[in-house]
C-alpha cells in the first residue's frame, strides 16, 4: 500500500477543516496551538504512517495550504526471460 506525507503551512490555513472531513484515513486533527494570524491550524497526527498520499486533503482545501507527498512501494524487479530457439 503506498504511503504518504502532508506537510501543511499553517501560517496560511484557516482551520476551516474542510481537509479533515475530507481525509478517509482519519489522519488530521486542528492543532491546541493558534498560528500569528489566531486560527488553529490542521497538522497529520501520527497513526503509524496510516496516511496513503490520497490527496483528497489537498484538493478539499480552499486556500491551497497543504502539499502531499506519496511514496509508492517499490516492485520486485522480474526475472530476466530467455529466449527459447526452436529446435
Amino acid at each position: 500500500m503506498a504511503k504518504g506525507r502532508v506537510v501543511i503551512d499553517v501560517e496560511r490555513c484557516k482551520g476551516c477543516e474542510l481537509c479533515i472531513n475530507a481525509c478517509p484515513q482519519d489522519v488530521l486533527a486542528l492543532s491546541d496551538e493558534f498560528n500569528s494570524k489566531g486560527y488553529r491550524p490542521v497538522f497529520l497526527m501520527e497513526h503509524d504512517n496510516e496516511c496513503t498520499g490520497c490527496a483528497l486533503c489537498a484538493v478539499a482545501c480552499p486556500d491551497a495550504c497543504i502539499t502531499v507527498y506519496r511514496e509508492l512501494p517499490q516492485k520486485k524487479p522480474r526475472p530476466a526471460r530467455t529466449a527459447v530457439t526452436p529446435a
